[in-house]
């Protein structure tokens, strides 16, 4: 994505099914658990490098000893920063207890982070201040150990102002009015009910101490997500343990954020990201499972597992985000529909270049382009065998012609370079765009000027300012006839509420040519007739998405067309055209994962459809914060 944006968060869960005493003697250190949760992690850092939280729970552990203990980090490179303090610990028990090291009691009794239960997190900061405080995880402490609850997620809330008031009304006093927090309070003040619940049911009839084993037994987590998750409305995946060493991860009855685990004798495992299970465990891809929408996996005391469902399962509508950009493209399913929406690029392309694939030179922005890229060629080599076919079957060609038919090959260079160690903070503003311009570097003398089309491909188009600032001048300074830029992904048009960093209107280049054809159409009156319609709707719980009417007058490709003129570079000589994937499209790549609400405006849930109104609001007042 040449815009970048700050997106998505991910978690990891690692829970040892067996005593830490059978890993030493299994694996030859007590450190296992350490090191597979540290791959758990690393293997997902594309999913957040603002910060990162780990935290451990040791099982069994007597009256008056810490069993919970938690890192977490903004400093730079926090995932190394972290476990490199834990590393540090294990060095020093090995240094001091010598043949102790590999006594697990002894471990337990004398270090932090040794337990069996592990929770970990990697942080983007879509919106606030990125300091610790705001890094999961989040601990709620108790004396009781069946009521500390320890939280991490990769969610975002449309209602958390009402979830606020809700914490209000059961009598709670919240420090923030933050979804972490709200969500975090929430699922505690059911847990202590629930406690509080099989107290009184065995007071007077056991001691103290009896209940509070037979409250570890008998609690039940489903029943606390249940109550505390009924009023969410966002997208989530939550992870959580309690003291005692239970732990569940929760997600979202829509399944908009991404979790999967994988279970064997020795460990249950759960990552934002199949990935990273597969090299961490070396597993078959075949033996991780997705958590299902409106499901939550809980692993009990003993160790055993479930998946049931804890809320009423929706239509899914799982990020397609996720497939074209976000996630690792490791993934085989996320490579094959990565690689799928570049071929089907192909129509769109052919008519760009008129078919006049000689004089085309095909390239990509880096680096996450590169799996549709090899998609859009694969789909110029189908092309050019049936075309091959249907001149060698009408035509007959001679010898010679035949050779020059057979030897063609698409061309392909690359064109475009990211310096990352370029930075544009050295300059005032009214010459920072100078230096944006050169953050991308391209090779010269690589095409024939004016004659050839350039043709690059990027996964998504936000904003449309890296192209009009960099690429573009970039690339017109080549000298081609034409430059086609592909996108990969369909107009963004809407906001995002579930966990991207995509909340204000006036960002989108999509918004910003709908903008321009309503004045070059004399339809801004339809400006001033949602914005009351949106008014009107403030405060109604099931408000319709007013905002898609703005585009309903124009075509696709008339906004396309009008993107194309917004971010062409002024004294830019080359033709420019902006093709973009279409929705269609987009679901036959991705059919499982069919949350298009960036591209559609339809929402999965109703506050979505309050955060656009919400936005658009915003815009018309000329007011810059998130809608939610």
């Amino acid at each position: 994505m040449s815009d970048p944006i700050k997106h998505e968060c991910g978690v990891a869960l690692l829970r040892l099914r067996k005593p830490l005493q059978y890993y030493i003697d299994t694996y030859g250190s007590p450190a296992y658990a350490a090191k597979k949760m540290y791959l758990l992690m690393q293997k997902q850092h594309n999913r957040g490098q603002d910060g990162v939280g780990v935290a451990n729970i040791k099982m069994d552990m007597p009256p008056g000893t810490r069993y919970i203990s938690r890192y977490r980090t903004t400093n730079q490179q926090p995932i190394e920063d972290i476990f490199g303090k834990i590393s540090k610990k294990y060095n020093k028990a090995q240094k001091e207890g010598k043949e102790k090291f590999f006594n697990a009691q002894w471990m337990k009794n004398n270090y932090a982070f040794t337990g069996e239960v592990w929770m970990g997190h990697l942080r983007y900061g879509t919106h606030g201040k990125n300091n610790i405080e705001s890094c999961h995880p989040f601990l709620r402490q108790n004396n009781w150990r069946s009521r500390n609850l320890v939280m991490a997620g990769n969610f975002n809330m449309t209602n958390v102002d009402e979830l606020f008031e809700k914490l209000v009304t059961l009598g709670q006093h919240p420090k923030e009015v933050v979804d972490t927090v709200t969500v975090m309070e929430k699922i505690g003040h059911f847990l202590d009910e629930a406690n509080q619940a099989i107290f009184d049911q065995y007071r007077g009839k056991k001691t103290n101490q009896e209940i509070t084993e037979i409250i570890e037994n008998e609690i039940d987590l489903r029943r606390v997500l249940e109550k505390s998750c009924r009023d969410f409305d966002g997208g989530y995946t939550m992870t959580g343990m309690v003291g005692y060493g239970a732990a569940f991860v929760a997600r979202d009855p829509n399944g908009i954020r991404p979790a999967y685990f994988y279970a064997d004798d020795d460990v249950v495992a759960v990552a934002s990201e199949k990935p990273a299970i597969k090299t961490t465990f070396e597993c078959n891809y075949e033996d991780i499972q997705e958590i299902l929408p409106g499901h939550a996996l809980i692993i009990e005391k003993d160790g055993s597992y479930r998946q049931e469902p804890y809320i009423e399962q929706r239509e899914k509508k799982s990020c397609s985000f996720e497939r074209i950009y976000f996630s690792r493209g490791t993934d085989p399913d996320i490579y094959n529909e990565r690689r799928k929406l570049g071929e089907l690029l192909i129509p769109s392309v052919l008519k760009a270049v008129n078919s006049d694939l000689k004089n085309t030179v095909f390239s990509y922005i880096p680096n996450t382009a590169e799996t549709s890229f090899l998609g859009l060629l694969r789909g110029i080599d189908n092309y050019l065998i049936n075309q091959r076919k249907d001149i060698i079957l009408d035509q007959k060609p001679s010898a010679d012609s035949l050779e020059e038919l057979l030897s063609f090959r698409p061309r392909v260079e690359k064109l475009v370079l990211k310096d990352a160690k370029l930075r544009t903070f050295i300059t005032d503003d009214a010459h920072r765009d100078d230096l944006v311009a050169h953050v991308y570097d391209t090779t010269f003398e690589v095409i024939n000027k004016k004659t050839d089309t350039l043709v690059v491909i990027d996964d998504s188009i936000v904003r449309g300012t890296t192209l009009e600032k960099s690429i573009l001048t970039l690339l017109d300074r080549l000298e081609p006839k034409k430059v086609v830029i592909v996108s990969s992904a369909p107009q963004i048009r809407f906001p995002d509420c579930y966990g991207i960093d995509m909340s204000k209107m006036r960002e989108f280049v999509a918004f910003r040519a709908v903008l321009a054809l309503l004045e070059e159409h004399n339809k801004q009156y339809l400006l001033d007739e949602v914005y009351e319609k949106c008014l009107a709707a403030s405060g109604d719980k099931n408000q319709p998405n007013y905002v898609k009417e703005l585009y309903a007058p124009f075509t696709y490709d008339e906004v396309s067309a009008k993107i194309t003129d917004i971010v062409r570079p002024k004294g830019m000589k080359a033709e420019l055209e902006v093709v973009y994937q279409t929705v269609d499209n987009l679901h036959k790549a991705c059919p499982n994962h069919l949350g298009d609400w960036y591209f559609t405006g339809d929402y999965p849930t109703p506050g979505g459809n309050r955060v656009v109104n919400k936005a658009f609001i915003n815009y018309m007042k000329g007011v810059e914060v998130r809608a939610y």
